[in-house]
C-alpha cells in the first residue's frame, strides 16, 4: 500500500474574515498574528509538516501580500527540495466581482490545473485559520481503512454552538448518513472542522462534473453523503475557529493557561522568523527592576518596566514604568508609555499609547460596539495598526480606534463605550 506521505494538501487561505474587524483591514485572516510570534496559518502548515506531508498549495485571495511574504518559499516548514514545496495559488480573477472565488469548492475547482499537475492518492483540504494540533497521516490511514470517497474531520461541540458549523449524523460505523449546514435546530452535536480527505480521482471527477456546486459544506458533502461513501473522522484534541474577536482573544488567553490543551511549543509549531519584524534579530527581552509580571508571554525584543498581567506581548513591545497591561494582546513594536493602562484590549502593530492614557476604561461591558455589535460585545476594545492614543486619552469598552489614527483625530478626551473612531474621508 502506498504511504500517506504521497497525499497532496490544499490550504484555503483566501477568506475575508471580516468578523476580525480591523485586524484584517490590511492582512488576510490566516496572516493575523497569534500568541506573540506566530501567525494563524502557522498551525495548519506545521501540522502538515509534522504529519510528513510534502506538497502544499495555498489558495489566497483577500489582501494576500503579508501572507505571501510570510510563507516565502516554505523554508520555515521544511517545504523545500526536489520532492517537496509550497505553491502559492493566487486568485484567478478578471475585472468583475463574480470572478472571485464563490465558495470553498469553487476555489479548488479554479485550481484544478494544480491538482492535475500533482497527482496523488488523496487530497487533504484544510482551512488556514484554525488553531489546533492534528496528525493528518493518521486521518489518511483512517480514510483508507474505510475505503471512503470523502472523510470529514469532526468533533463534539455544545449544541448551543452547532449553528456555526456543518453538522453530521453518523451510524455505528461513523459513516455520515445526514448533513445539516449551520442548523438552527440541530439534531446532533458533531461538528465539521473544515478538514477533508478526498480520494484524488473522486475530487477531480466531482469538481469537473458539476460546476454549480460551489461550496463543500453546502453542496458537495450533502450530495456525496446521499450517493457515495463519506465518513466522519473523530477528533478529541484542542481545536478552535478564531474567526471572531472573542474566539481569537480566548484562544490567545488559552496559550497562557496550563490546562487549556493548547501548547504551540509541544505541538512543534513553526513560524517564519525572517518576515516583517525580523524576530530572529531581536535581542532578548529586558525587564526593569520595578516590573511585575504574572501569567503572561513576553517575546524577544520587549522592554518591560511596568506591570503585565494575563497578557501576550509580541516582539519589540515597550512597557514603560508605571504602565499596566491586563488581559490584553499587544502586537509587535507597540509602546505603552509611563502611567498608561491597557485593559482587555487588542493593539495591532506599532500602536503608541500616550502617558496616562487608558484603553479599556470603566466597568460597563454591556454596551456593544455601535457600528459592529456582533464583533465587539464582551468588553474588548481594538486599536488599529500604527494608531496613536494621545496622553491622558480615555477609551471605553467595545471601542474601535482605526488604523493610523493620530492624536489630533480625537474629538475629546473620552471615547465612550461602544464608540468607534475612524479617520475622516481623504485622510492618510
Amino acid at each position: 500500500m502506498k504511504r500517506a506521505k504521497e497525499a497532496l494538501v490544499l490550504i484555503l487561505a483566501g477568506g475575508v474574515g471580516s468578523r476580525l474587524n480591523i485586524l484584517v483591514q490590511q492582512r488576510a485572516k490566516p496572516a493575523v498574528p497569534f500568541a506573540g510570534i506566530y501567525r494563524i496559518i502557522d498551525f495548519s502548515l506545521s501540522n502538515v509538516m509534522n504529519s510528513g506531508l510534502k506538497k502544499v498549495g495555498v489558495l489566497t485571495q483577500y489582501k494576500p501580500l503579508s501572507l505571501m511574504s510570510h510563507l516565502g518559499g516554505g523554508e520555515a516548514w521544511d517545504f523545500t527540495g526536489r520532492s517537496r514545496g509550497v505553491k502559492i495559488l493566487p486568485p484567478r480573477t478578471g475585472e468583475k466581482e463574480s470572478d472571485w472565488y464563490q465558495g470553498t469548492a469553487d476555489a479548488v475547482r479554479r485550481n484544478l490545473d494544480f491538482l492535475e499537475s500533482n497527482p496523488a492518492e488523496e487530497v487533504v483540504i484544510l482551512s488556514g485559520d484554525h488553531i489546533y494540533h492534528m496528525d493528518f497521516d493518521a486521518m489518511i490511514a483512517y480514510h483508507r481503512s474505510k475505503k471512503a470517497d470523502v472523510t470529514v474531520g469532526m468533533m463534539v461541540v455544545p449544541k448551543s454552538q452547532i449553528h456555526q458549523f456543518g453538522a453530521g449524523i453518523v451510524d455505528k460505523s461513523d459513516r455520515i448518513v445526514e448533513w445539516e449546514e449551520k442548523p438552527k435546530e440541530p439534531r446532533t452535536n458533531l461538528a465539521s472542522m473544515g478538514i477533508y480527505v478526498f480520494d484524488y480521482r473522486y475530487l477531480v471527477d466531482t469538481l469537473t462534473r458539476d460546476r454549480v456546486e460551489i461550496d463543500f459544506g453546502m453542496h458537495i458533502l450533502p450530495r456525496a453523503i446521499a450517493d457515495d461513501n463519506v465518513f466522519a473522522y473523530p477528533f478529541y484534541g484542542y481545536w478552535r475557529d478564531v474567526g471572531t474577536i472573542q474566539a481569537y482573544w480566548e484562544a490567545n488567553m488559552d496559550v497562557l493557561r496550563k490546562e487549556s490543551g493548547i501548547s504551540p511549543q509541544k505541538w512543534q509549531i513553526r513560524t517564519n522568523i525572517e518576515t516583517e519584524g525580523r524576530f530572529a534579530d531581536r535581542a532578548p527581552a529586558r525587564f526593569g527592576t520595578g516590573c511585575s509580571l504574572h501569567s503572561c508571554m513576553v517575546s524577544a525584543g520587549c522592554i518591560v518596566h511596568g506591570r503585565v498581567f494575563n497578557s501576550i506581548l509580541a516582539p519589540g513591545v515597550v512597557v514603560e514604568e508605571g504602565a499596566v497591561i491586563k488581559d490584553s494582546i499587544i502586537f509587535a513594536d507597540s509602546v505603552i508609555h509611563a502611567g498608561a493602562t491597557v485593559d482587555l484590549a487588542i493593539l495591532d502593530k506599532r500602536v503608541e499609547v500616550g502617558r496616562g492614557a487608558v484603553v479599556g476604561c470603566g466597568e460597563n461591558y454591556t454596551i456593544a460596539n455601535r457600528s459592529k455589535p456582533d464583533h465587539l460585545y464582551t468588553g474588548i476594545s481594538l486599536v488599529g495598526k500604527g494608531a496613536v492614543v494621545p496622553p491622558g486619552q480615555k477609551i471605553g469598552r467595545n471601542c474601535v480606534i482605526n488604523s493610523k489614527i493620530k492624536a489630533g483625530d480625537y474629538p475629546g478626551k473620552m471615547i465612550d463605550d461602544g464608540e468607534s473612531l475612524f479617520v475622516a474621508a481623504g485622510s492618510n
